[in-house]
């Protein structure tokens, strides 16, 4: 059993790892796509790439997440949903839902990749945590950090949408 731990512990982190820099060139090519004002069917083309490995990722944090905890309830029981797994359920149902609503045209393009962004480098920033021993926080704090690392995204990406279209 622990070698397959150890296997969907890999995936698990590369998957983020790639959601993580895939998320950060979505966002970049959204921002010169639409620089000009349109966005042509080169930088769609490329986008779509993007979002195709978003989508993988996802799927495979989905899959890895699912995965280790079916495990971990198995062997430790209801102790295994500490702060750090629900965290990370946390991200990931996000990332899912916000996914969705962007793709069908409710969330707004302003709101939905700082919702993404924020949550692709929270997953990847609480998954650095765990080598040094630092899986262990409150969870109000967590939420409370997040909300506040949100609205610091949301506002850039604002700030910079803003800057490209008055230029």
């Amino acid at each position: 059993m622990e070698i397959i731990i150890i296997i969907l512990s890999i995936i698990q982190a590369m998957s983020i790892s790639l959601g993580v820099g895939s998320s950060t060139m979505a966002i970049l090519n959204f921002f010169k796509a639409i620089s000009d004002g349109s966005i042509d069917p080169v930088e769609r083309s490329f986008m779509g790439i993007t979002y195709v490995v978003l989508r993988i990722a996802m799927v495979l944090i989905l899959l890895t997440t699912a995965g280790l905890a079916a495990i971990g309830l198995f062997e430790i029981g209801p102790d295994y949903t500490t702060n750090y797994v629900l965290a990370q359920v946390f991200l990931t149902t996000v990332l899912f839902v916000n996914a969705t609503l962007m793709t069908a045209r409710i969330m707004p393009s302003t709101l939905g990749p700082a919702i993404q962004a924020s949550s692709w480098y929270s997953l990847g920033f609480i998954i650095a945590l765990v080598p040094h021993g630092l899986s262990e926080f409150d969870f109000l704090l967590f939420i409370s950090v997040y909300l506040v690392f949100l609205l610091v995204v949301t506002f850039i990406i604002r700030g910079v949408m803003s800057h490209l279209k008055r230029r």
